[in-house]
């Protein structure tokens, strides 16, 4: 599926006025669209292009295309928009799989890619690359947190993850910073909707608690299943488990659950608000992590094509590096390895008339930076 995404496509009409460029930028935006993984593709392309729309940037182009989540039709889709397209900035990826398959060969060719989502650490650290900027976070930062909160009220945690590049780094980001002992550690498949088997692992394991990074349908299916389950030991997660584009279909099982991100939508700064309302004006639903870290990634775009032409690299570069944007985040700077420095909050899924949603009940870290910086040569 191939859309060319400028000024009216998705109801977006760009406004004429807005944000003056020193010559146009065509951006590829590489997302997942179609599968159990669809949603937090169309909210980071619902997020992004609702940052261009506020910003008028009629002087950008968006190029989108679905990779279904499949690694090697990702690389497909890069190269063609690099060679044929001859796209200036590459986006979009959800899954760090795919990020690990493109972005290398995406910046050896000079060409810019910006992270709304997938932060693997291979990416933050060894492999980094001046041409790469992971606008979301680093793959642990969510999963330290939570191990961080953990450590409040738990000894025994068991903790679970899908068996990929980003599950991998959740629970070692779960235990950098966790010091209870761990009753079970476990890997799922990729896709997995069945979790019988590890609902009985858990049940017998004498935990205290169960963290789970588990994104977009596996989320739903586990923990649907592990409310009906009875087995009632606290659920911990990090927001993409509980994000809001699952909240609907996970439903009440999910109430109380505590997550953990860099954002949410009760974040008290300007930016922030016009970002919520106006998300929700558009598009008629409150919008998710995923949505808000790519509407960012598209202010950022906006902020540094003002500054310096896509053309001019290393002006360009340095524009971006100075993140001189409104961010939703409120407070927003990149680490020497152009991954971000924030504040990641504790949230708890609570319902708000009919909806359900997240609010904050506390911070996890202050200006947190992510473990790999030091093994970046940047």
């Amino acid at each position: 599926m191939r859309k060319i995404l400028a000024a009216s496509l998705l109801g977006l009409s760009l406004a004429t006025s807005g944000a003056a460029f020193a010559e146009p930028v065509k951006i590829g935006m590489i997302t997942t669209l179609s599968g159990g993984g669809a949603g937090l593709g169309i909210d980071a392309r619902d997020g992004f292009m609702l940052a261009l729309k506020n910003a008028g940037a009629a002087d950008i182009e968006v190029v989108t295309e679905d990779d279904a989540q499949k690694p090697e039709l990702a690389v497909q889709i890069a190269d063609k928009m690099i060679q044929s397209d001859k796209v200036d900035i590459l986006t979009g990826i959800i899954w760090s799989n795919l990020a690990m398959a493109v972005v290398p060969n995406a910046v050896a060719q000079g060409k810019f890619y910006l992270s709304v989502n997938a932060g693997p650490s291979a990416l933050a650290g060894a492999k980094c690359d001046k041409n790469y900027f992971n606008v979301a976070y680093q793959n642990d930062n969510f999963h330290e947190a939570m191990g961080q909160y953990a450590n409040k009220d738990y000894k025994k945690t068991f903790i679970l993850a899908p068996n990929y590049p980003a599950g991998t780094d959740a629970l070692t980001g779960f235990k950098r910073y966790y010091k209870g002992e761990l009753a079970g550690e476990v890997y799922t498949k990729v896709g997995q909707t069945d979790y019988a088997a590890e609902i009985a692992q858990i049940r017998a394991s004498g935990a205290d608690s169960v963290f789970i990074f588990l994104p977009g349908g596996m989320g739903i299916a586990f923990t649907k299943q592990y409310a009906q389950s009875g087995v009632g030991i606290p659920l911990l997660g990090p927001g993409f488990s509980f994000s809001q584009d699952v909240l609907g279909a996970i439903g009440d099982a999910a109430l109380g659950v505590k997550n953990s991100a860099s954002w949410s939508k009760d974040l008290d700064n300007d930016a922030n608000k016009k970002f919520v309302e106006t998300f929700q004006a558009e598009y008629g639903r409150l919008p998710s992590v995923y949505a808000a870290q790519a509407y960012d990634t598209g202010s950022l775009i906006v902020a540094a094509a003002a500054k310096a032409s896509v053309k001019d690299a290393d002006a360009f570069r340095a524009a971006l590096k100075e993140a001189k944007f409104d961010s939703v985040r409120g407070k927003f700077k990149f680490n020497t390895n152009n991954h971000p420095i924030q504040d990641i909050y504790v949230r708890e899924v609570v319902k708000e008339g009919d909806a359900l949603t997240n609010k904050i009940i506390g911070t996890a870290f202050t200006d947190h930076q992510d473990a790999y910086a030091k093994d970046c040569k940047l």
